[in-house]
């Protein structure tokens, strides 16, 4: 898979904007289920087994990314824009970005510092104050290139480093596709339901209704979520471990998790050999949010791989924990489909 999560990634996909993402999973799931679009951009599959399913039990990942959306061109030829999803303005100073359908390399700038107000050199800068640079001379030039309404994503190729580590942009959720598109390339021993979502970043919105046309009995969401193991951060606020395993929920801020899948998740683990951890923070939200509230209620779980530096142009993340993901994915989507 680690070629897979390199090209996903590689690939542009702001929230509303999936189409290149979509299609590539189009590409490699075409001859292995049945699949469809529907009107919001939700790539939905069905995937055969060897034996129908007691239960309908729905795998879920977002396409989306973080990104921004240029809103203004200045006189001068500069970018003003906004943040589509959560991002820390912090993360963005100089760095550099591909914008529009044309693919214009940009860098994201600040006023110099020793033209800042006194005292003001140590304040986090706000959004309005940064401006995208494409090198244009005018207003004229710059439309030239871009328009009003262009998605901007972060750049940047993906680096393999240290024991394991991967470094990418936008491996939340990519990493979550590509565990799914391995499931769904595999031999499955029930059938099976899947929803690579649009606009998770934004309000969880492709979920719903994704969840609302498959009416599963169960759900798993397949995510990224916060690993806080660095330096100055210790106890239950390192959230996860890079190397630990899939994480877990118990609850987040938009889903409090069945207590009997909670237990199942460490039950399966347990009996199969597999490493996974509790997410040890109330903190953050996914497609869980919205998938569980469907119709008349879905008993929802989210297995979660840890990830440094989370919504910012080089997310981390260990690669063993995809593998350990997948496997406890596999088990507990098996497992659901017959209870």
């Amino acid at each position: 898979m680690l070629k897979m999560i390199k090209e996903l990634c590689a690939l542009p996909g702001i929230s509303g904007r999936e189409n290149a993402v979509r299609e590539y999973i189009i590409d490699k799931i075409k001859d292995f289920a049945e699949y469809s679009v529907d009107p919001l951009g939700n790539l939905l599959v069905f995937k055969k087994g060897k034996k129908p399913a007691k239960n309908k039990v729905m795998l879920d990942a977002h396409m989306d990314e973080v990104g921004l959306i240029v809103t203004a061109v200045t006189s001068d030829g500069f970018l003003r824009f906004a943040k589509v999803g959560g991002i820390d303005t912090r993360v963005m100073l100089g760095r550099t970005v591909t914008v529009g359908d044309k693919g214009i390399t940009g860098v994201i700038g600040i006023k110099p510092v020793h033209l800042l107000e006194k005292g003001a050199d140590a304040d986090i800068p706000k959004a309005d104050d940064l401006y995208i640079d494409i090198g244009a001379k005018s207003r004229e030039e710059a439309l030239e290139f871009v328009r009003t309404g262009d998605s901007v994503c972060f750049s940047g190729e993906a680096v393999e480093f240290g024991n394991g580590f991967i470094k990418a942009k936008a491996l939340d959720d990519r990493v979550g596709c590509a565990i799914l598109i391995e499931i769904i390339r595999s031999e499955l021993e029930y059938d099976a339901w899947f929803s690579f979502s649009v606009q998770e970043e934004i309000g969880t919105r492709g979920a719903q209704t994704a969840a609302f046309t498959i009416a599963p009995d169960y759900a798993i969401v397949v995510e990224t979520t916060t690993a806080a193991d660095i330096c100055g951060v210790s106890g239950e606020k390192r959230v996860c471990l890079c190397s630990g395993g899939g994480a877990v929920s118990f609850m987040d801020r938009s889903t409090l998790y069945s207590r009997e899948l909670y237990d199942k998740a460490f039950e399966i683990a347990e009996r199969d050999g597999i490493t996974c951890q509790p997410k040890t923070l109330v903190a953050g939200g996914n497609d869980a949010g919205a998938i569980h509230k469907s119709r008349g209620g879905v008993k929802t779980l989210t297995v979660s791989v840890p990830c440094r530096y989370l919504h910012s142009p080089s997310c981390v993340i260990n690669y063993s924990d995809v593998g350990e993901s997948l496997r406890l994915i596999k088990a507990l989507a098996e497992e659901f489909a017959k209870w």
